[in-house]
């Protein structure tokens, strides 16, 4: 299912865009480290990547340069995750 998010930088150095994934997408599972192997779409653009739980911000996608174009902290993406079952 798609939804669209606010994409956000990660405070730090050198850090990572991240797509907030909502509860209602979020996966019903969790893997090692909290982190949930999914494929990804953004934009049109999928790739195989995680999904991470953080404590304070809930469910985070990152999503690399390669993938978000020009987008940035603040640009509205349209994402779609999908639980990587073979992965798990």
């Amino acid at each position: 299912m798609v939804f669209h998010a606010v994409l956000r930088r990660y405070p730090g150095p050198g850090a990572w865009v991240f797509a907030p994934v909502p509860e209602e997408h979020a996966p019903e599972v969790r893997g090692p480290f909290g982190r949930v192997p999914v494929t990804a779409t953004v934009d049109g653009r999928t790739w195989s990547t995680s999904v991470r739980r953080d404590s304070r911000a809930g469910w985070l996608l990152a999503v690399p340069a390669r993938v978000r174009g020009d987008k940035d902290d603040g640009d509205v993406v349209s994402v779609e995750v999908v639980v990587d079952a073979s992965r798990l």
